[in-house]
């Protein structure tokens, strides 16, 4: 387990941090395609194909094997330490492969008897990762048998307080997605038991830290498109994030961007040259999140605005932290009068489109994919009615792909299963639309 453990973590964290970060930023528009390069023309046209990132699934069930190995060792051993880690970081992994692509292999996965695994639907998924965790969580840790978790947990070095806080928080993310589901009193009612029952949410980063400003121990994202492309330009920074930092005199803008002017959405035939716009700041050494802690507070703070109180300190703890990690003082954004003063006094929707924007922002820059979901789930940021050229344009709006080649102007709703997965697993679903949303997608 001491082996397979850390392979598991690194495995989820160099896939989720490279190929589906990339996606989930250009998805959630904190970046567009060069105009001087064309490495990722396919995700910023929304024409990502069954050829397209196999590798990323590919990956994720590699790790999530590893991860499997060390839950079913743990589960025969009586060892409820690693049985728990393990189950929380196979539901991460999980949730964040159904949420891209709907059905997926779960209850069959990465089991080396069966071939073809079956393809669990995503309501289906959703409903096992909630009792996986329920039965994780059930076990007297104190009677844990065996080794303790320690350095070979890369999260956090064997703290199991802070697992446990993150399974209760991975419940509550699990929850969450479904407010606006055929689910949605299934999730009222597993939220309100989350939060009348007073467990622990995550009150950290569930973060990867170790790198290294060295080839191949980098953070996956600079890696992947720093290192490995061998140049710094691809990525440039959109009009849609930069717009809302600049209507909001936002100083996150000169930690997330260098110098020069925005790009518009998918705008890479553009004439001008291409040092006129600005390159999107990586560092080699970021951590890589799992969860980071201001994403748990605004989980907490939505499910407080929804059925509870106290989601104004929630919501200021949230977007206090994602300063803090840039050396930046939010107080005055939050103070009464401030540009991102929480709308106590507003509508359960106020509440709700603040609390999605700033998780927007601060998922910036290797969480985009959690900003996807989440606007896929609420409708915040709220889709453009002009183009980024147009006098009348709304800072912060989500337009359309200048280059988009999605029918009727429709913005992706999901990842297309790789053509391999279908031409080895009879079992795969028939291919959906990019278009088509995932099944807790009512929006």
């Amino acid at each position: 387990m001491s082996s397979q453990l850390p392979a598991g973590i690194a495995g989820l964290i160099g896939t989720e941090g490279s190929s589906y970060a990339l996606i989930g930023g250009f998805w959630s528009q904190y970046w567009t395609q060069s105009n001087g390069s064309n490495q990722y023309k396919d995700i910023d046209s929304y024409i990502i194909g069954t050829g397209d990132y196999y590798s990323a699934w590919r990956d994720m069930y590699d790790a999530l094997g590893d991860i499997r190995q060390v839950k079913k060792t743990a589960l025969a051993e009586k060892n409820w330490n690693y049985y728990l880690i393990a189950t929380v970081l196979e539901v991460q992994g999980s949730q964040v492969l159904t949420d891209f692509y709907g059905s997926i292999p779960y209850t069959e996965a990465n089991d080396k008897s069966i071939l073809e695994p079956h393809f669990n639907t995503g309501d289906q998924v959703y409903e096992f990762m909630i009792n996986d965790l329920d039965a994780a969580l059930s076990k007297d840790l104190s009677t844990s048998v065996g080794s303790a978790p320690s350095k070979d947990d890369l999260i956090f070095g064997g703290d199991m307080t802070n697992w446990t806080a993150f399974a209760n928080t991975m419940k509550l993310k699990i929850y969450m997605r479904q407010t606006k589901s055929s689910r949605a009193s299934i999730a009222s009612a597993g939220i309100t038991k989350l939060l009348s029952s007073g467990v622990a949410f995550l009150d950290t980063d569930a973060a990867m830290t170790q790198f290294e400003n060295n080839p191949g121990l980098s953070n996956p994202l600079y890696e992947s498109d720093r290192r490995k492309l061998n140049t710094a330009t691809n990525l440039r920074m959109s009009t849609t994030l930069s717009s809302f930092l600049d209507e909001n005199s936002d100083e996150r803008k000169g930690k997330y961007y260098g110098a020069g002017n925005p790009l518009n959405q998918g705008d890479f035939s553009n004439t001008a040259g291409p040092a006129t716009f600005s390159i999107v700041t990586l560092s080699a050494t970021t951590p890589a999140y799992l969860m980071s802690r201001e994403e748990s507070l605004f989980l907490q703070a939505e499910a407080q605005a929804r059925f509870g109180s106290g989601d104004k300190a929630l919501y200021d703890a949230a977007v206090s932290e994602n300063f803090t990690k840039y050396g930046l003082d939010a107080s005055s954004y939050l103070a009464t009068g401030g540009k991102y003063e929480y709308p106590t006094s507003g509508t359960l929707d106020n509440k709700i489109k603040a609390i999605i924007t700033q998780k927007w922002i601060s998922s910036f820059p290797g969480n985009g994919f959690e900003a996807f979901f989440e606007t896929n789930r609420t409708g915040y940021p709220k889709t453009s009615a002009v183009p980024q050229s147009d006098p009348s344009y709304i800072p912060g709006e989500l337009a359309y792909s200048i280059n988009g080649a999605t029918p009727g102007g429709l913005f992706p709703k999901r990842v297309i299963y790789p053509q391999e997965e279908k031409n080895t697993n009879n079992n795969t679903p028939t291919l959906s639309k990019i278009t088509e949303p995932v099944w807790w997608n009512q929006n």
